[in-house]
């Protein structure tokens, strides 16, 4: 290979010399350039990035002395390219794939499910962009930096040859004056070889509240059952009526059967206790005991059944005993343990199962959520997570599952779940958020005209557009850095702008909405127009220190999304606060509150359509539980305790005198006209009162 090295002459005109030597061949060329000229060229070089174009310049001025190889001619481009400024090669952007890649083989969750964990998709985010300017005035959209996918690769020579690292004489290194500032990420994503697009009449401007916007026609809504409870208006279903339609006596046999089996197989492996079989209304009792547990929190399972303290509580104790309870929570089973075994043997295969162990009861109570109820015309997407710990020592954040569920906006109702447990992705592979909503939406269970608003998470113009196709509308707010989100800076928010400005720009049916509340809020919709002429109500501070009450415009989007996306939050976990060692026992509580938030949706349905006034959600669990345990609800009044103890007159120094020693007549007797002598007395009332067993006169004394 040839070396190039570079001499810095003391020529008063700053002449430049390069000298290349290959195969004991010496060449020297001088090329001459005056200070003023050398700058304009190089301002251009950068406007338009022709990295070829200077090195044409040069060669015309060797007046054509030398022929340069393809490799030396790497070299000059490269050398050109350090003045100009830094670029991206292919080699860079497939080492940034690399590393963003999976992790191993041997890490409990990849780097994407990691994202995920975070609230990040990969497949969406292309990463937050260069800061956007705060214009003044409208600014033109050139300065927009260009993503990673439009950089052009360089030849393959050049490609290897950038690797190696060159040092270069600081006279080389001299930089032009720029006329305008660029940030240093815009720097690094601008291709030298692809020249920004100018401003022109097809860039995108942020419009205002004051032009005017025409939504699309939404599509037609066309459910496929009569929203609502698809029960007889007119039943009495009582709140345990409710909560079967989910845990069904046929579920509630197979959860007993499977329980017994573990417990049969914990016992053969050693376990030191005595079961008996559990049925269905023991467990049913079981169920009933968590929900008191859920609404009644104590520090500990024990404090339950403890007595005698001033936190002790009555109803636990008269359902089942402690012991009892702690027995059918170990062995707690939904699926078969011989059939787990089977399973756990086809891991790091296409034929396992991540959720056998939840399959029966899982599929069951998804099923009866689908049967039992249709929701309305406005239904949102949520997603709860909750952690579990497999081993000691693991974090909760990579032992988490996430529970992605479908609900009716109106009520809460969830229509249908799906359970990521972070090991497996979703059979589509087009990321998490994608595909996580084209599961749960189903034209054919749901119909077709539904507008489904998401949070952050799901938003991306591809979701839309793809549920657009399916006659779904959509609303949702969207992160920074998201795919095809218009990246336009021409009149768009800055961090001055006042609170209640609003920016719009439309894509077809597509519409994304900047407005400015204490921080700035960005959302995507279907199915609304940017602005409707609604406002709402701020404060302002004053000069003197005061607040008064002002209105600002709020787009129409923005208003939708906080009146129908509140129906994720509708359905509150009551049994999160349960340990447990194994991770299927923690879905099966999420299963539990799924069933009772459901069922309390269904009893206001029922009740609105029966116009009656619904149960508050506190007095239906409260219904639910005694009805579940069996109870009248009504705890057994406790011992009242007073001061009328039974002590002995006196405590005799002589064990011979022991049977007469202070022996005094009995008041209940004498009252009787009986004559009887007794050692014992009240200590509060200070009488002799008999306590044999066959005469209790210290009784009937206090109950007179």
């Amino acid at each position: 290979m040839s070396s190039i090295r570079y001499y810095e002459t003391s020529v008063p005109s700053k002449e430049e010399v390069y000298t290349t030597e290959k195969d004991d061949i010496g060449l020297n060329i001088v090329v001459k350039e005056e200070c003023d000229y050398n700058n304009v060229k190089r301002e251009d070089s950068e406007k338009t990035g022709a990295v070829t174009e200077s090195l044409r310049m040069k060669l015309e001025e060797s007046d054509g002395h030398f022929g340069v190889k393809e490799e030396e001619m790497t070299v000059d481009i490269m050398q050109e390219q350090e003045e100009i400024g830094d670029w991206t090669t292919l080699d860079q952007i497939l080492e940034c794939e690399a590393e963003g890649g999976d992790s191993g083989s041997d890490s409990f969750l990849t780097d994407d499910e990691e994202n995920y964990q975070d609230g990040i998709d990969p497949v969406e985010d292309v990463g937050d962009s260069s800061e956007e300017e705060e214009p003044g005035q409208p600014v033109s959209s050139a300065a927009a930096p260009r993503p990673l996918a439009t950089t052009a690769s360089p030849p393959r020579a050049t490609a290897t040859l950038l690797k190696r690292k060159r040092s270069v004489s600081p006279s080389l290194r001299s930089h032009p004056p720029q006329t305008h500032k660029r940030s240093q990420s815009a720097e690094r994503l601008r291709s030298p070889l692809r020249p920004p697009k100018p401003a022109g009449p097809t860039a995108q401007w942020w419009k205002t509240e004051e032009d005017p916007d025409v939504a699309p026609i939404p599509p037609r809504f066309l459910p496929a059952r009569t929203p609502g409870v698809q029960l007889d208006a007119t039943m009495e279903l009582s709140p345990v009526g409710l909560f079967k339609l989910f845990f069904s006596d046929l579920a509630v046999t197979t959860l007993c059967d499977n329980t017994n089996k573990m417990a049969d197989r914990s016992i053969a492996r050693g376990r030191k206790y005595k079961w008996v079989p559990v049925t269905p209304p023991e467990l049913f009792k079981f169920i009933g005991v968590v929900l008191y547990m859920a609404v009644l929190k104590l520090p500990t399972i024990n404090d339950y059944w403890r007595q005698r303290n001033a936190f002790s509580v009555q109803f636990p104790g008269t359902v089942m005993v402690r012991d009892r309870y702690r027995m059918i929570s170990w062995n707690l089973h939904m699926s078969d343990p011989a059939e787990d075994v089977v399973n756990d043997r086809k891991k790091a295969t296409s034929e396992y199962d991540a959720l056998f162990r939840l399959r029966p009861l899982l599929d069951q109570i998804r099923t009866a959520c689908k049967t039992s109820y249709h929701p309305h015309k406005n239904i949102c997407i949520g997603e709860r997570m909750f952690a579990t710990r497999p081993r000691p020592g693991a974090k909760l954040t990579k032992c988490a599952f996430k529970v992605f569920s479908l609900s009716d906006s109106h009520n809460g109702y969830v229509s249908d779940f799906a359970v990521y447990t972070g090991r497996s992705r979703f059979p589509a592979g087009t990321g998490l958020s994608f595909d996580s909503v084209v599961q749960l939406i189903d034209p054919s269970f749901l119909g077709t005209g539904y507008n489904l608003f998401c949070d952050s998470f799901h938003t991306s113009p591809r979701l839309f557009r793809h549920l657009w196709s399916l006659k779904f509308g959509a609303c949702g707010m969207f992160r920074k850095g998201l795919r095809d989100v218009p990246k336009s800076t021409v009149n768009t928010l800055s961090k001055r702008s006042p609170q209640g400005s609003l920016r719009w720009i439309r894509e077809d049916h597509l519409l994304f909405v900047r407005w400015m509340d204490t921080r700035e809020v960005s959302v995507c919709s279907s199915i609304h127009p940017a602005y409707s002429g609604e406002t709402v109500k701020r404060k302002e501070k004053k000069v003197d220190g005061n607040r008064k009450e002002i209105h600002v415009p709020v787009p129409a989007p923005v208003t939708e999304y906080n009146r129908y996306m509140g129906g994720v939050d509708l359905s509150d976990p009551l049994t999160e606060h349960h340990k447990t060692k194994r991770w299927y026992r923690t879905v099966f509580f999420h299963l539990v509150d799924l069933a009772v938030a459901n069922s309390y949706a269904m009893h206001k349905e029922l009740c609105q359509a029966q116009q009656t006034d619904p149960m508050t959600y506190k007095m239906f669990i409260e219904r639910l539980v005694a009805e579940l345990c069996g109870t009248t609800g009504r705890t057994p009044p406790a011992l009242r305790r007073s001061g009328h103890m039974p002590v002995p007159f006196s405590v005799p120094v002589d064990p011979a005198r022991k049977a007469t020693a202070g022996r005094q007549r009995c008041r209940k007797c004498r009252n009787d006209g009986i004559k009887n002598l007794s050692p014992w007395k009240c200590d509060e009332c200070n009488v002799a009162l008999c306590l044999i067993v066959d005469r209790n006169c210290f009784q009937l004394w206090h109950n007179m």
